[in-house]
């Protein structure tokens, strides 16, 4: 069995907190944020109530920050953070 990578050397990530009214299913948002991802190395962690969490790289971060900056985007960013506890206290998601 493979080792795994300690903490230090794995790659930095980040937590995205989403505004994503308008969709119903977890694969819809998964689908349109596909089309939207600046960087292939992202997943959806949680969705609920028109929010949702996506886990992406740290050093893909200002890329996706432009994207999702975006009015027109049909995704808009809530909050982010090093930290999955604080992007789900901020969003009010109970896990």
């Amino acid at each position: 069995m493979a080792k795994r990578l300690t903490k230090a050397l794995r790659e930095k990530r980040r937590w995205v907190g989403l505004d994503v009214s308008g969709y119903e299913s977890r694969s819809q948002v998964e689908d349109t944020i596909k089309q939207l991802a600046p960087a292939n190395d992202w997943k959806l962690m949680d969705f609920t109530e028109g929010k949702a969490i996506i886990r992406i790289l740290l050093k893909h971060q200002n890329e996706w920050r432009d994207v999702l900056k975006d009015t027109s985007s049909p995704i808009q960013s809530l909050t982010m953070s090093g930290k999955i506890r604080l992007v789900r206290e901020r969003l009010k998601i109970s896990k």
